[in-house]
Protein backbone atom coordinates (compact mmCIF):
# COMPACT_ATOMS: atom_id res chain seq x y z
CA UNK A 1 0.00 0.00 0.00
CA UNK A 2 1.34 3.27 -0.70
CA UNK A 3 2.53 6.08 1.75
CA UNK A 4 -0.93 8.07 0.50
CA UNK A 5 -2.80 5.11 0.61
CA UNK A 6 -1.88 4.37 4.34
CA UNK A 7 -2.80 7.77 4.95
CA UNK A 8 -6.14 7.87 3.86
CA UNK A 9 -6.35 4.52 5.95
CA UNK A 10 -5.22 6.49 9.14
CA UNK A 11 -7.42 9.31 8.65
CA UNK A 12 -10.55 7.16 7.93
CA UNK A 13 -9.79 5.18 11.26
CA UNK A 14 -9.72 8.51 13.11
CA UNK A 15 -12.83 9.92 11.69
CA UNK A 16 -14.54 6.37 12.12
CA UNK A 17 -13.11 6.64 16.19
CA UNK A 18 -14.97 10.22 16.27
CA UNK A 19 -17.75 8.95 14.75
CA UNK A 20 -18.40 6.09 17.38
CA UNK A 21 -17.09 8.91 20.15
CA UNK A 22 -20.07 11.43 19.28
CA UNK A 23 -22.73 8.43 18.78
CA UNK A 24 -21.34 7.73 22.39
CA UNK A 25 -22.51 11.08 23.11
CA UNK A 26 -25.20 11.66 21.52
CA UNK A 27 -26.80 8.00 23.14
CA UNK A 28 -25.89 8.96 26.43
CA UNK A 29 -27.14 12.53 26.49
CA UNK A 30 -30.60 11.37 24.66
CA UNK A 31 -30.87 8.96 27.41
CA UNK A 32 -30.45 11.93 30.03
CA UNK A 33 -33.19 13.91 28.23
CA UNK A 34 -35.66 10.85 28.76
CA UNK A 35 -34.67 10.93 32.23
CA UNK A 36 -35.43 14.76 32.37
CA UNK A 37 -38.35 14.58 30.41
CA UNK A 38 -40.18 11.80 32.80
CA UNK A 39 -39.05 14.02 35.80
CA UNK A 40 -40.77 17.35 33.66
CA UNK A 41 -43.43 14.98 33.10
CA UNK A 42 -43.93 13.89 37.07
CA UNK A 43 -43.59 17.31 37.97
CA UNK A 44 -46.38 18.84 35.40
CA UNK A 45 -49.14 15.68 36.54
CA UNK A 46 -48.64 16.95 40.34
CA UNK A 47 -48.74 20.83 39.34
CA UNK A 48 -51.86 19.81 37.37
CA UNK A 49 -53.42 18.02 40.09
CA UNK A 50 -52.45 20.57 42.67
CA UNK A 51 -53.98 22.82 40.77
CA UNK A 52 -57.23 21.28 40.17
CA UNK A 53 -57.12 20.94 44.05
CA UNK A 54 -56.47 24.83 44.38
CA UNK A 55 -59.56 25.36 42.34
CA UNK A 56 -61.94 23.26 44.61
CA UNK A 57 -61.00 24.85 47.38
CA UNK A 58 -61.89 28.58 45.28
CA UNK A 59 -65.17 26.87 44.40
CA UNK A 60 -65.80 25.92 48.33
CA UNK A 61 -64.53 29.42 49.04
CA UNK A 62 -67.03 31.17 47.04
CA UNK A 63 -69.69 29.29 47.47
CA UNK A 64 -69.10 29.52 51.47
CA UNK A 65 -68.78 33.03 51.06
CA UNK A 66 -72.12 33.60 49.34
CA UNK A 67 -73.70 31.09 52.08
CA UNK A 68 -72.36 34.19 54.32
CA UNK A 69 -73.86 36.33 52.66
CA UNK A 70 -77.50 34.73 52.48
CA UNK A 71 -77.02 34.27 56.14
CA UNK A 72 -76.38 38.12 56.87
CA UNK A 73 -79.33 38.76 55.17
CA UNK A 74 -81.54 36.60 56.98
CA UNK A 75 -79.74 37.40 60.39
CA UNK A 76 -80.78 40.99 59.52
CA UNK A 77 -83.98 40.33 58.47
CA UNK A 78 -84.91 38.20 61.67
CA UNK A 79 -82.77 41.35 63.57
CA UNK A 80 -85.53 43.38 62.70
CA UNK A 81 -88.71 41.51 63.22
CA UNK A 82 -86.88 40.98 66.60
CA UNK A 83 -86.96 44.73 67.25
CA UNK A 84 -90.15 45.27 65.73
CA UNK A 85 -91.72 42.55 68.01
CA UNK A 86 -89.44 44.11 71.48
CA UNK A 87 -91.41 47.22 70.53
CA UNK A 88 -94.70 45.92 70.43
CA UNK A 89 -94.14 43.23 73.63
CA UNK A 90 -92.89 46.48 75.62
CA UNK A 91 -96.00 48.49 73.95
CA UNK A 92 -98.14 45.77 75.31
CA UNK A 93 -96.61 46.04 78.74
CA UNK A 94 -97.24 49.78 78.81
CA UNK A 95 -100.92 49.83 77.72
CA UNK A 96 -102.01 46.74 80.10
CA UNK A 97 -102.89 48.70 83.48
CA UNK A 98 -101.76 46.32 86.50
CA UNK A 99 -104.30 45.32 88.92
CA UNK A 100 -105.14 48.02 91.71
CA UNK A 101 -102.44 49.31 93.98
CA UNK A 102 -99.77 46.73 91.84
CA UNK A 103 -96.83 48.81 91.24
CA UNK A 104 -96.10 49.06 87.44
CA UNK A 105 -93.48 46.61 86.13
CA UNK A 106 -91.35 49.29 84.50
CA UNK A 107 -91.12 51.00 88.22
CA UNK A 108 -90.04 47.60 89.83
CA UNK A 109 -87.33 47.32 87.47
CA UNK A 110 -85.79 50.31 87.89
CA UNK A 111 -85.68 49.91 91.51
CA UNK A 112 -84.45 46.42 91.11
CA UNK A 113 -81.99 48.20 88.45
CA UNK A 114 -80.64 50.85 90.94
CA UNK A 115 -80.44 48.35 94.39
CA UNK A 116 -78.36 45.99 91.94
CA UNK A 117 -75.96 48.81 91.36
CA UNK A 118 -75.94 49.81 94.85
CA UNK A 119 -75.10 46.53 95.68
CA UNK A 120 -71.99 46.38 93.37
CA UNK A 121 -70.58 49.63 94.20
CA UNK A 122 -71.14 50.20 98.32
CA UNK A 123 -69.62 48.50 101.00
CA UNK A 124 -72.08 47.26 103.43
CA UNK A 125 -72.28 45.47 106.43
CA UNK A 126 -73.89 42.32 106.74
CA UNK A 127 -77.16 43.19 108.10
CA UNK A 128 -77.47 45.77 105.12
CA UNK A 129 -76.36 43.49 102.54
CA UNK A 130 -79.03 40.79 104.04
CA UNK A 131 -81.43 43.39 104.06
CA UNK A 132 -80.71 44.62 100.23
CA UNK A 133 -80.79 41.20 99.03
CA UNK A 134 -84.28 40.43 100.53
CA UNK A 135 -85.33 43.33 98.59
CA UNK A 136 -84.14 42.47 95.52
CA UNK A 137 -85.40 39.52 95.42
CA UNK A 138 -88.72 40.67 96.59
CA UNK A 139 -88.54 42.72 92.93
CA UNK A 140 -87.73 39.92 91.24
CA UNK A 141 -90.49 37.69 92.26
CA UNK A 142 -93.11 40.99 91.80
CA UNK A 143 -91.80 41.59 88.23
CA UNK A 144 -92.34 37.96 87.58
CA UNK A 145 -95.62 37.90 88.93
CA UNK A 146 -96.52 41.03 86.69
CA UNK A 147 -95.24 39.27 83.61
CA UNK A 148 -97.14 35.68 84.47
CA UNK A 149 -100.49 37.92 84.75
CA UNK A 150 -99.95 39.59 81.44
CA UNK A 151 -98.97 36.14 79.72
CA UNK A 152 -102.54 35.28 80.62
CA UNK A 153 -103.44 37.65 78.19
CA UNK A 154 -103.90 36.11 74.75
CA UNK A 155 -102.47 38.70 72.45
CA UNK A 156 -99.21 39.50 74.90
CA UNK A 157 -98.52 35.48 75.20
CA UNK A 158 -98.62 35.04 71.39
CA UNK A 159 -96.33 38.58 70.78
CA UNK A 160 -93.69 36.97 73.61
CA UNK A 161 -93.67 33.88 72.08
CA UNK A 162 -92.99 35.25 68.43
CA UNK A 163 -90.59 37.56 70.11
CA UNK A 164 -88.36 34.61 71.10
CA UNK A 165 -89.03 32.89 68.37
CA UNK A 166 -87.54 35.40 66.22
CA UNK A 167 -84.88 35.48 69.30
CA UNK A 168 -83.70 31.88 68.18
CA UNK A 169 -83.47 32.20 64.48
CA UNK A 170 -81.70 35.91 64.63
CA UNK A 171 -79.06 34.07 66.74
CA UNK A 172 -79.22 30.73 64.84
CA UNK A 173 -77.87 32.71 61.71
CA UNK A 174 -75.78 35.14 63.73
CA UNK A 175 -73.47 31.63 64.51
CA UNK A 176 -74.23 30.31 60.84
CA UNK A 177 -72.65 33.50 59.82
CA UNK A 178 -69.09 32.74 62.20
CA UNK A 179 -69.27 29.31 61.07
CA UNK A 180 -69.26 29.78 57.33
CA UNK A 181 -66.70 33.03 57.41
CA UNK A 182 -64.48 30.46 59.81
CA UNK A 183 -65.23 27.75 56.52
CA UNK A 184 -64.53 30.04 53.78
CA UNK A 185 -61.16 31.00 55.52
CA UNK A 186 -59.43 27.71 55.75
CA UNK A 187 -60.79 27.37 52.22
CA UNK A 188 -59.39 30.23 51.22
CA UNK A 189 -56.07 29.50 53.80
CA UNK A 190 -56.16 26.04 51.23
CA UNK A 191 -56.13 27.79 48.24
CA UNK A 192 -53.59 29.65 48.94
CA UNK A 193 -51.17 26.90 50.06
CA UNK A 194 -51.71 24.89 46.86
CA UNK A 195 -51.58 28.30 44.56
CA UNK A 196 -48.15 29.01 46.17
CA UNK A 197 -46.56 25.41 45.67
CA UNK A 198 -48.44 25.15 41.70
CA UNK A 199 -45.65 28.56 41.44
CA UNK A 200 -42.87 26.23 43.02
CA UNK A 201 -43.73 23.32 40.53
CA UNK A 202 -44.27 25.55 37.84
CA UNK A 203 -40.57 27.39 38.62
CA UNK A 204 -39.24 23.50 38.91
CA UNK A 205 -41.00 22.50 35.73
CA UNK A 206 -39.41 26.28 33.93
CA UNK A 207 -36.40 25.33 35.61
CA UNK A 208 -36.23 21.23 34.21
CA UNK A 209 -37.64 22.57 30.89
CA UNK A 210 -34.87 24.41 30.33
CA UNK A 211 -32.48 21.61 31.17
CA UNK A 212 -34.30 19.56 28.82
CA UNK A 213 -33.53 22.11 26.14
CA UNK A 214 -30.11 22.40 26.60
CA UNK A 215 -29.57 18.65 26.72
CA UNK A 216 -31.63 17.85 23.88
CA UNK A 217 -29.23 20.88 21.80
CA UNK A 218 -26.31 19.30 23.14
CA UNK A 219 -27.55 15.92 21.72
CA UNK A 220 -28.24 17.12 18.52
CA UNK A 221 -24.87 18.77 18.08
CA UNK A 222 -23.10 15.71 18.83
CA UNK A 223 -25.89 14.07 16.14
CA UNK A 224 -24.68 16.19 13.58
CA UNK A 225 -21.44 15.56 14.44
CA UNK A 226 -21.56 12.22 13.95
CA UNK A 227 -23.34 11.97 10.90
CA UNK A 228 -20.31 14.79 9.68
CA UNK A 229 -18.07 11.69 10.92
CA UNK A 230 -19.61 9.28 9.02
CA UNK A 231 -19.74 11.53 5.92
CA UNK A 232 -15.90 12.22 6.49
CA UNK A 233 -15.61 8.15 6.57
CA UNK A 234 -17.63 7.76 3.24
CA UNK A 235 -16.03 10.12 1.49
CA UNK A 236 -12.25 9.01 2.48
CA UNK A 237 -13.51 5.33 1.50
CA UNK A 238 -14.20 6.34 -1.92
CA UNK A 239 -11.15 8.38 -2.44
CA UNK A 240 -9.40 4.64 -0.83
CA UNK A 241 -11.61 3.01 -3.88
CA UNK A 242 -10.05 5.45 -6.35
CA UNK A 243 -6.57 5.41 -5.35
CA UNK A 244 -6.51 1.49 -5.70
CA UNK A 245 -7.53 1.80 -9.25
CA UNK A 246 -11.08 1.10 -8.65
CA UNK A 247 -10.03 -2.63 -7.31
CA UNK A 248 -11.73 -3.36 -3.82
CA UNK A 249 -10.01 -5.12 -1.20
CA UNK A 250 -10.72 -8.70 -0.78
CA UNK A 251 -13.01 -8.31 1.82
CA UNK A 252 -15.15 -6.25 -0.70
CA UNK A 253 -15.50 -9.17 -3.05
CA UNK A 254 -18.85 -10.65 -2.30
CA UNK A 255 -20.13 -7.46 -0.44
CA UNK A 256 -23.36 -5.62 -1.68
CA UNK A 257 -23.13 -2.32 -1.51
CA UNK A 258 -25.33 -0.70 0.73
CA UNK A 259 -27.44 2.30 -0.07
CA UNK A 260 -26.17 5.58 1.38
CA UNK A 261 -29.02 7.14 0.64
CA UNK A 262 -30.93 5.36 2.90
CA UNK A 263 -28.67 4.78 5.48
CA UNK A 264 -27.67 8.67 5.96
CA UNK A 265 -31.39 9.57 5.82
CA UNK A 266 -31.66 7.13 8.79
CA UNK A 267 -28.70 8.38 10.96
CA UNK A 268 -30.15 12.20 9.99
CA UNK A 269 -33.44 11.28 11.48
CA UNK A 270 -31.63 9.83 14.64
CA UNK A 271 -32.60 6.37 13.99
CA UNK A 272 -30.70 3.50 15.67
CA UNK A 273 -28.37 1.85 13.06
CA UNK A 274 -26.11 -1.27 13.67
CA UNK A 275 -23.15 -1.54 13.76
CA UNK A 276 -22.68 -4.27 10.65
CA UNK A 277 -24.63 -1.64 8.54
CA UNK A 278 -21.75 1.12 10.10
CA UNK A 279 -19.16 -1.37 9.06
CA UNK A 280 -20.69 -2.47 5.69
CA UNK A 281 -20.94 1.09 4.32
CA UNK A 282 -17.61 2.16 5.86
CA UNK A 283 -16.29 -1.00 3.62
CA UNK A 284 -17.56 -0.17 0.24
CA UNK A 285 -17.16 3.55 -0.35
CA UNK A 286 -19.60 3.69 -3.15
CA UNK A 287 -22.36 6.26 -4.01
Amino acid sequence: MTDAAEELERKRAESNARADEHRAKRDKLNAEARTIADERGRILDELHGRSADAQDHRRHRDQLNSDVREAKRLREEWNRKLQELGDKVQELKRSRTPRPGAIPVWRLRKELKELEFRHMTTALTGDQEKRLIEEMKRLEAAVREQDQELRQDPEVEATLKSFQEARDEAEKHHAAVGQLAEDAQLEHEAMVGLYELVDELRRQADEIQTRLIEVKTAADEEHRAHIASIEEVRDLEKTLFAARGGRAPPSWADAEPPREEDFLARLKKGEKVSTEDLLELQKTGRG
